[in-house]
């Protein structure tokens, strides 16, 4: 039986954006989209569209939108549950939205920036695809993960901790398999692959985690 919270309202007029932005990627693209769905189990889709890639690629384009939109909710919904006194606001979802995008935006456009920098684009350009791609699995699966912590399952913090860990997983699998294909070139020059882990990986997080905490004080 679905919880009659008013702000849940929003959650899934959001919650379907969500899924027109994934029915449009699978429509308009449907063999690439089937492959996309193996992707955690199977290297054929980061071995075949790696060599096809466009800087603005539309169906990773349609899938950041799902993707942007399912952690922005999954995002305010763990804090709502933390913060049991808070209130939804549509003013601040919206503005968790822009700033996820935002973020996500930048850094792809500083790492693109590096890469012509360092004359290594060839690199950066499949390691961003392939990391692209399993931040869009990610968000691909957080959209039903995100249905049943809204309409079945009682949000807790036992129960985001679950979605963070299969989040962080998919993730952690990704990073791997990037750092495997790529292994020689980033062992050669580690102390670059240090910096640029530090920088760009970590450091954003970071940001937008103190910018939570000083919003929350």
């Amino acid at each position: 039986m679905i919880r009659e919270i008013i702000s849940y309202e929003w959650f899934t007029i959001f919650m379907v954006l969500g899924l027109v932005f994934i029915t449009l990627a699978k429509v308009l693209y449907t063999n690439r989209f089937l492959d996309f769905i193996g992707v955690f189990g199977n290297s054929k889709y980061l071995k075949i569209y790696t060599k096809d890639q466009k800087f603005i690629d539309v169906f990773d384009g349609l899938l950041f939108f799902n993707l942007v939109i399912s952690l922005s909710i999954f995002g305010y919904l763990s804090f709502l549950t933390l913060q049991p006194d808070q209130t939804f606001e549509l003013n601040v979802f919206l503005k968790i939205i822009f700033g996820i995008a935002t973020l996500g935006v930048i850094k792809i456009f500083v790492e693109r920036l590096i890469g012509s920098m360092f004359e290594i684009d060839k690199v950066i350009d499949s390691y961003l695809f392939q990391k692209t791609s399993y931040k869009n699995y990610s968000g691909f699966i957080l959209l039903p993960l995100n249905a049943l912590l809204l309409y079945t399952i009682n949000p807790s913090k036992n129960s985001i901790l679950a979605v963070i860990l299969v989040l962080a997983l998919i993730n952690l699998i990704g990073f791997i398999t990037s750092f495997k294909i790529h292994q020689k070139t980033l062992l050669s020059n580690i102390f670059y692959f240090i910096l640029y882990l530090c920088a760009l990986e970590i450091g954003p997080y970071l940001i937008l985690y103190k910018i939570i905490v000083e919003y929350k004080a």
